[in-house]
């Protein structure tokens, strides 16, 4: 799908132009267990997790997951940045104690890359149920901040957001036929007013944040709950990691701030998974129809 290089490969041209996902994953799959293998790691099964924006693959019997980049790609590149932020502060996060997926110690914990696709290997969690608590999300999340105020590592300005949805509006614009004039400005336009505001709001308030912060991201394990996924992993204000609460997680979290500091960051989250779905077309097909409607509330 994509090759981390100035001349960067993208096979979607068109929502007309479907790729074939198998093959794509099947691709992801032989690329992590050919790198596994150059390790001396034996694969004898491996077994895919998820597949959406990237692949997610059990290397069985190895203890590893490999998380290869095969659509994030297309609107984050170079992709290894994010891939290399995302292993540094899990790193730091171990150092202070804090439970989180760690990279496999079967392998250099740095990006790895095969036949054009970039990824990194993480130890391998297994989940003990689905349920976490939106109150237990809230308060592992404000620990969580508390410990990442001391990360000195270099981070983005609210990195998803504001490199996703420029560089999505203007794939969306140079494919066509995806969107009308009228909607394709609208997003434009919405982009426009809401970056002075989170921009604004987060000037007293910058920290290290997780991105994507939400009970999704949290494995339940034998041994308790585990951080996972800080590929978003960026600067700015607690607000954009709250909007991904509901109201039971953000009481749980002390001194939350009010709804109306939260709407912004609410509208550009929205405005964010808006792009994303249609940027990425046809790659999402399921997740048409809640775009759409989130496109509705904008235009209301």
């Amino acid at each position: 799908m994509c090759q981390d290089s100035p001349n960067q490969k993208v096979s979607i041209k068109s929502p007309n132009d479907k790729p074939n996902r198998s093959i794509l994953t099947k691709r992801a799959v032989d690329a992590s267990v050919s790198i596994a293998s150059s390790y001396g790691i034996n694969v004898d099964d491996p077994h895919v997790l998820a597949d959406a924006y990237s692949v997610r693959i059990h290397l069985r019997p190895a203890p590893i997951v490999a998380r290869v980049s095969t659509i994030t790609c297309v609107l984050r590149s170079p992709i290894d940045s994010w891939l290399a932020r995302e292993i540094s502060i899990t790193e730091f996060l171990l150092s202070q104690g804090i439970s989180v997926v760690p990279p496999s110690d079967m392998l250099p914990p740095l990006p790895h890359h095969h036949d054009g696709l970039s990824m990194s290997f993480w130890r391998y969690a297994q989940p003990i149920s689905d349920v976490v608590s939106s109150a237990v999300v809230g308060e592992m999340l404000a620990e969580l901040h508390g410990v990442l105020r001391d990360y000195s590592g270099e981070l983005p300005f609210l990195a998803p957001p504001l490199n996703d949805i420029p560089r999505g509006l203007e794939r969306i614009e140079r494919i066509g036929n995806i969107l009308t004039k009228s909607d394709l400005m609208l997003l434009r336009e919405t982009y426009e007013i809401l970056l002075p505001h989170v921009k604004n709001n987060s000037i007293d308030s910058l920290q290290p944040l997780h991105g994507d912060a939400h009970a999704h991201n949290l494995i339940p394990t034998a041994k308790g709950l585990l951080w996972n996924d800080f590929e978003d992993t960026c600067l700015g204000s607690i607000a954009w990691d709250l909007i991904n609460l509901d109201s039971e997680g953000r009481a749980a979290y002390p001194n939350a701030p009010e709804a109306t500091t939260l709407e912004p960051y609410r509208k550009l989250r929205q405005l964010h998974g808006i792009v994303w779905v249609y940027a990425l077309l046809p790659e999402f097909p399921n997740w048409l129809e809640p775009a759409k409607v989130m496109l509705d509330e904008l235009r209301g």
